[in-house]
């Protein structure tokens, strides 16, 4: 596997991170299920993490799961919130403690146990994408790892010319936004033929014809949008695949050796900037920190050193959503604590 990076001490094995992504209902979980059983298959088990805390039934074992940590429905009881700002809420409890999940991931680096590493993402996308818990989980696994997006999307919800081009606006954005190399894993091929999205993508003619078709207030601007994404599509990567049979799985495998060596050649270093940096800022403010309570601890003063310790109800984080031995999950309809997973498994 194209997974090796150089350390000070000489060359190590270093999982390939894919944070899959898609829509709500695009087929994320079963193609992750699928993936987990090809590479099984091919004795390459990999290392699952799931990062939804209100998935109910797991079709596979996750080796980490956020719902060992994370209590969702007490998060949503105790401050009143819906699905969404509760998945939000947990998301950023979470990603707290991501050190310590990027702890276990060095573990499976130095062990040599898996090549490759799993995120599975919440079924609402815009709550991974666009929320600060995305992003700092992101930038902590693209900082440390190889990482790689996988955008998941529903060739059958997509025959649309106007849902394809939605679907398209999405992908490019997230493309752009995690500045990570990209593949777009085109779902559900045993139910639709794929052939219709690669000729949409490559052939703006055909794209036209289709959106002559409809008959909506939104074709016109469709079409103008289309014109924007030849970029993006002659940049594309891009593979049909059944999370059902496992067709194409292997093509699939192909590209993310490929999106690894391009990660090491054009991303690596831009990554490893971004951490220097920030550790450098962290050491700055510690400093300053430290500055401060050596002027002032002279005058007997209290100092307040930023640490987060009380959410803003004023009662304790630990209190309200963290499983105290993390082995704990909620029960998604009465919120009672079962066993759950190993962090360790």
């Amino acid at each position: 596997m194209d997974g090796e990076v150089e350390s000070e001490n000489g060359t190590m094995k270093s999982p390939v991170c894919l944070i899959v992504l898609g829509m709500a209902g695009s087929g994320k979980t079963t193609f992750v299920t699928k993936l987990d059983s090809y590479l099984r298959q091919h004795k390459r088990p990999p290392y699952l993490v799931n990062l939804d805390p209100a998935c109910k039934n797991m079709p596979y074992k996750p080796n980490i799961d956020i719902r060992d940590s994370v209590r969702y429905k007490q998060v949503m009881k105790k401050y009143h919130l819906g699905p969404n700002g509760a998945i939000v809420t947990s998301l950023n409890l979470y990603s707290t403690k991501f050190n310590q999940l990027l702890e276990l991931l060095g573990k499976v680096n130095v062990e040599n146990t898996h090549d490759i590493a799993v995120i599975d993402t919440p079924g609402q996308i815009e709550v991974f994408t666009w929320s600060a818990s995305g992003q700092i989980i992101t930038e902590c696994l693209a900082s440390t790892f190889p990482t790689v997006v996988v955008y998941v999307m529903d060739l059958e919800r997509s025959t649309s010319p106007v849902t394809f081009m939605s679907n398209m606006l999405y992908a490019c954005s997230v493309l752009y936004k995690a500045k990570l190399p990209f593949i777009i894993v085109l779902n559900k091929c045993d139910i639709v033929d794929p052939t219709y999205a690669i000729e949409w993508m490559h052939d703006f003619e055909a794209f036209s014809d289709a959106i002559e078709k409809e008959t909506s207030y939104m074709s016109n601007l469709t079409r103008t949008m289309a014109l924007t994404l030849d970029e993006f599509y002659n940049e594309l990567n891009y593979v049909p695949v059944s999370s059902l049979t496992g067709y194409n799985f292997d093509e699939f495998l192909k590209m993310v050796d490929t999106a690894a060596d391009e990660f090491q050649r054009e991303y690596r270093v831009e990554w490893e900037k971004v951490r220097k940096e920030k550790l450098q800022t962290e050491i700055t403010q510690l400093n300053s920190k430290l500055n401060s309570l050596a002027v002032s601890s002279g005058e007997g003063e209290d100092i307040n050193l930023g640490i987060i310790s009380s959410l803003s109800a004023g009662r304790e984080i630990s209190d309200v959503y963290l499983a105290p031995m993390a082995n704990e999950i909620s029960d998604d309809s009465e919120g009672e604590e079962v066993s759950g997973f190993n962090l360790n498994d």
